[in-house]
């Protein structure tokens, strides 16, 4: 039993507006090529055709007169003409005129005309028909070409007219992604939705006042769209930029405060109240401090010191601070150009999440440029894979904010360093940091092996 048939798929370009735009002004063009071709050859001919019968006739009238006077017949006349087509013979045999036309003996375009004449013959006569199918011919040929270059012509300003609307239209998707991936400040600007400055010039009208924003000339649909894009983008960067000034100036007022409840619990005398509020009070604080670090991440005015660091002794001290019982894995060491104090805060950040929602062992891979920490929990959750970390959004019943890893991604954004998030095959969550390379150390970074790997090591260490 044969298989169900397989469609071969088409070329990825055939899907673009420019190609399909292009094919359907091709076949339109050369549909009305070849109607406009068909009715002016048909006319022609029928024209040409017309007045070549009307000669025959005339001279088979003349012909027929001196055969009946019983004069001498020119050459190309007689009764049995010699190459008459047989379907005009049978019709002068059936006593009725007509013409048509052939071809004589050489083949040669010929115009035929014949008539009754005694005893059931045919009298006929012939002339060259060679000029009339030439000039068909020639028009044939004049058809085609014109109809060529004008189908040419045609699809060159159409491409070029559509392949306009279309760099329009990529730069305005480009925008749109610049937009997606963070870049707020990105904008179409597109000239046809730009202020007509002789409106700038005279901002009031029979009817009063003008608004400035009044295009200089009519939008068409992708100007209508850049528009909308812009103005979205625009709305979505002040509610962005309004929210952010909220939270900075929430931590901000909540400092003070926060600042004397943590000095009078201090003066509580000690017990186990003691303890509940001065850990709840630590924990109000370092929240505060963690929105006001996303603050100024997100206001994009952080500053980095950058210093050559080696990253080995660096993760060391990353989890001596942290008081975790993380292991360090140094497959190779390398020489950084970063900011110590931002990186200590990604690293922090990530062995502290590890140990928090995943399960030991903890281990924090070192090769090279690229520092792996990976748990053995149930791993990141899906969106987080997708679209990275999100404040204020846990799952899986997990406590916490979300905050460590946003501040861990803005931090490596900082640096120039690439973070990623992904699920080990072997089970457990596994962040990735890939930081630019010191200029001191020229050597290419070596693909690190995969977390769960323990393969041989140049180095073992755990604090």
């Amino acid at each position: 039993m044969r298989g169900p048939r397989v469609l071969r798929r088409l070329p990825g370009w055939t899907s673009t507006l420019t190609w399909k735009a292009a094919a359907f002004i091709t076949v339109m063009c050369c549909g009305l090529a070849a109607l406009l071709g068909i009715l002016v050859h048909v006319s022609v001919t029928d024209q040409t055709v017309g007045e070549a019968r009307a000669r025959a006739l005339d001279r088979l009238t003349e012909v027929t007169r001196a055969y009946e006077a019983g004069d001498r017949l020119p050459p190309d006349a007689g009764v049995g003409l010699s190459g008459l087509p047989r379907q005009l013979a049978e019709l002068a045999g059936d006593g009725r005129r007509g013409t048509m036309v052939g071809d004589d003996q050489d083949r040669r375009p010929t115009m035929w005309a014949a008539g009754p004449a005694d005893g059931g013959r045919a009298l006929a006569v012939r002339f060259d028909y060679s000029q009339g199918a030439h000039a068909i011919r020639a028009l044939d040929r004049a058809i085609v070409w014109s109809s060529a270059l004008a189908i040419g012509a045609t699809l060159l300003v159409g491409a070029f007219a559509v392949s306009r609307v279309t760099r329009r239209l990529h730069a305005t998707a480009r925008v749109a992604r610049r937009i997606s991936a963070g870049d707020l400040d990105a904008r179409v600007n597109d000239p046809r939705t730009a202020p007509d400055p002789r409106t700038a010039a005279d901002p009031r009208t029979a009817d009063g006042p003008r608004d400035p924003r009044t295009p200089a000339r009519r939008q068409d649909e992708v100007a209508a769209v850049a528009a909308a894009l812009d103005s979205m983008a625009s709305s979505l960067q002040a509610k962005l930029l309004s929210e952010q000034r909220f939270t900075a100036d929430v931590a901000h007022e909540l400092r003070t405060p926060l600042t004397g409840l943590h000095a009078a619990a201090e003066l509580l005398p000690p017990g186990r109240p003691t303890e509940l509020v001065r850990d709840r009070v630590a924990a109000l604080r370092t929240l505060t401090e963690d929105l006001l670090e996303i603050s100024r991440l997100d206001a994009r005015r952080e500053r980095v010191e950058l210093d050559s660091e080696p990253l080995v002794p660096l993760a060391e001290r990353v989890v001596r601070a942290s008081g975790t019982e993380t292991e360090v894995r140094a497959v190779r060491d390398a020489r950084v150009e970063t900011d110590r104090r931002r990186l200590e805060r990604v690293l922090g950040n990530l062995v502290a999440n590890a140990h928090k929602h995943g399960r030991g062992p903890v281990v924090m891979t070192v090769d090279g440029p690229v520092v792996t920490v990976r748990d053995h929990g149930d791993g990141y959750p899906d969106y987080l894979v997708e679209h990275g970390p999100q404040r204020f959004r846990t799952e899986g019943g997990a406590t916490g904010h979300g905050l460590g890893l946003t501040i861990a991604l803005g931090q490596a954004e900082v640096l120039g360093a690439r973070l990623t998030f992904a699920n080990a095959p072997g089970g457990g969550a596994a962040a990735t940091l890939t930081l630019p390379q010191s200029p001191q150390d020229p050597r290419p970074p070596r693909r690190s092996r995969p977390p769960h790997s323990d393969g041989p090591e140049e180095a073992h260490r755990k604090p």
